[in-house]
């Protein structure tokens, strides 16, 4: 195995994506049993997502749905990947935050996004604009300064105050000098986009300021990674979440994951073969040695201290099989029977 794939951590991101057939709840409970597997398999760390209204996506309350992958779990790191700032009240997230660190000590991620909702309607019922964005930065130091006790406001709030929750910026380009400039982790994706993502990098490293959150730059590159037995099979993986997204783009609304066999005799528009394709392109996937040497790749051209696995689709056997294929890859330590 590959020294440079030994030295680097695997974690995981899942997104409680919905499946033809199977309800929001039975995602929800898919990504509690997903954790405790992700923790046997000797994964890093475990995250949730925050999605509003999206029909193909159960995870909506990330610090509801990570207090319970943490209650199921017993060593893995739990957290959000992420909190879409601009929709919450910093207060209100330190809180949550707070209440998860007292009860899971020395678990708990702060995975922070600077996401507004999926579509104008998405907006005002959480009553946010698409301007909200441009004002992470000030919400993330008024966040960090609910557990430092810094706030103007001589609230004090509790429990987090005198708390650490590791906190990271995910970003896909623009959040970068954020995380520079707040001292924070960088989450960035996505990993198709191989140069921008680099640039990017480069420039949170470039421009990193050392905090007492962190004292260097700490990179985690994130993306979809589908291992099989066979390089069909892989690719098999990708296709219900490519058409997903190529659906959403052409019809407004992101849908449950369909099976692949299906997808593969849908009549589309060339619009939406255009977009299938793109959606299919670009994906670390294959056997376990070719996903080997394009990890090896990755991780030596950025440099990044960590990954964090994407995938989603259909096929949920096909999905665990990808993780512990992924697991053996990156030398994983095994903690208990799967």
């Amino acid at each position: 195995m590959s020294s440079v794939i030994a030295s680097t951590r695997f974690s995981v991101l899942d997104r409680s994506r919905i499946r033809e057939g199977h309800g929001g709840p039975a995602a929800l409970r898919d990504t509690v049993r997903f954790a405790q597997l992700a923790e046997d398999l000797g994964y890093h760390r475990f995250w949730v997502s925050e999605h509003h209204g999206v029909p193909g996506v159960a995870g909506s309350a990330p610090t509801v749905l990570a207090a319970a992958v943490a209650a199921a779990t017993g060593r893995i790191r739990v957290g959000t990947g992420g909190v879409m700032l601009p929709n919450h009240q910093p207060l209100v997230v330190a809180e949550q935050f707070g209440v998860l660190e007292s009860l899971f000590p020395g678990r708990i991620d702060m995975g922070l996004g600077r996401s507004v909702g999926f579509t104008s309607g998405v907006r005002r019922a959480l009553g946010r604009d698409k301007d909200d964005a441009d004002d992470f930065a000030a919400h993330l130091a008024e966040l960090l300064g609910w557990f430092r006790g810094t706030s103007p406001t001589g609230v004090r709030a509790r429990p987090s105050e005198g708390l650490t929750v590791p906190a990271y910026v995910l970003a896909t380009g623009e959040g970068a000098t954020v995380a520079a400039e707040a001292g924070l982790p960088l989450v960035i994706g996505d990993i198709r986009g191989r140069e921008r993502l680099l640039r990017a990098i480069d420039r949170y490293r470039s421009a990193f300021r050392p905090s007492s959150w962190a004292r260097e730059p700490y990179v985690v590159v994130s993306g979809t990674i589908a291992v099989a037995g066979t390089p069909e099979a892989a690719r098999r993986l990708l296709m219900p979440e490519a058409w997903a997204m190529a659906y959403s783009r052409t019809h407004g609304t992101f849908p449950p994951l369909a099976p692949a066999e299906r997808i593969e005799t849908l009549p589309m528009t060339a619009k939406e073969r255009t977009y299938y394709e793109a959606g299919l392109a670009g994906h670390i996937h294959g056997t376990e040695e070719q996903v080997a040497e394009e990890l090896e790749a990755l991780i030596k051209e950025s440099g990044a201290q960590e990954v964090l696995v994407t995938t989603s689709t259909y096929d949920r056997e096909g999905l665990l099989e990808s993780y512990r294929r992924l697991a053996r890859v990156a030398g994983l330590a095994r903690t208990g029977a799967a």
